[in-house]
C-alpha cells in the first residue's frame, strides 16, 4: 500500500465520521452522554482543514500526525482513544511498504493502545468488540490467499456482524457503564462506528479496483 493508499484510507475514515455525526451521536445518547458523534466529526473536521499540511514522508509518519491531530482536536475520551490508535498504527507501519502483513501489524497495534489507553478489552463492550473482530477476519482472509479486495470486504462484513452483536452486552467502560443493565440492547456506537467505517473503506477499495 502506498502514501497515497494510506492518504485515501484516512480520508474516508474522516468523511465517514463527518457523514455520520447524527447517527453515531444518536446511538451514544442511548444510554452514554450523547455527543460522541459531535466529537468525531469536529475533530476530524480539523484533521481535513489541516490536511495540505501533514507530513506525507512516508505512511508511517503520516498516520502519527494524524494521530496527533485526533488526540488533540476529538474531544471527551474518543481523542485520546483514536489518536492513540493512529500513532500505534503509524509507529507499526514505520517507513517500509504497506503489505497486507503490514497492515495487520498496524491494526495490531493499534488494538493494544487502545486496550492500554482505555483499560478495556474485548467483551467490555467498546469499539473493540468490532475492531478485533475485523482484525482477526482480514488476517485469515489475508493468510487463505484471498486479494485485498476480497479480505477488506470480508474483514468489514465481520465488523458489522460484531457491532451489531454488541446489543447483547452490558457496558463496563465509558459512561454507558453507569447504566447498568440498561446498556443492554443497544449496540455500541464506537463499535458501530468501526463497522460504517470499515464498509465505506472496502466500498472505496472496489470502486478503486474497478476503475
Amino acid at each position: 500500500m502506498t502514501i497515497d493508499a494510506t492518504e485515501q484510507v484516512v480520508r474516508t475514515i474522516a468523511e465517514t465520521a463527518i457523514d455520520n455525526e447524527k447517527y453515531f451521536g444518536d446511538l451514544d445518547s442511548v444510554v452514554g452522554d450523547g455527543d460522541f458523534g459531535y466529537s468525531l466529526a469536529r475533530g476530524f473536521e480539523k484533521l481535513l482543514e489541516g490536511w495540505d499540511d501533514l507530513d506525507r514522508s512516508n505512511s508511517g509518519t503520516f498516520l502519527k500526525r494524524t494521530g496527533m491531530v485526533i488526540a488533540s482536536r476529538i474531544g471527551g475520551t474518543s481523542g485520546p482513544l483514536w489518536g492513540t490508535a493512529f500513532i500505534r498504527a503509524g509507529t507499526a507501519a514505520g517507513d517500509a511498504d504497506l503489505t497486507g502483513e503490514r497492515v495487520v501489524a498496524m491494526l495490531r497495534a493499534a488494538i493494544e493502545g487502545i486496550k492500554a489507553r482505555g483499560q478495556s478489552d474485548v467483551g467490555d463492550k467498546t469499539l473493540l468488540d468490532a475492531l478485533v473482530p475485523m482484525t482477526d477476519r482480514l488476517q485469515l482472509a489475508l493468510d487463505d490467499g484471498a486479494s485485498p479486495e476480497e479480505a477488506v470486504r470480508a474483514a468489514a462484513a465481520t465488523a458489522r456482524e460484531a457491532a451489531e452483536a454488541t446489543s447483547t452486552m452490558v457496558a463496563k467502560r465509558g459512561r454507558a457503564s453507569y447504566t447498568g443493565e440498561r446498556s443492554r440492547g443497544s449496540v455500541d456506537a464506537g463499535a458501530m462506528a468501526v463497522a460504517v467505517i470499515a464498509e465505506r473503506i472496502s466500498e472505496t477499495w472496489q470502486k478503486g479496483a474497478a476503475s
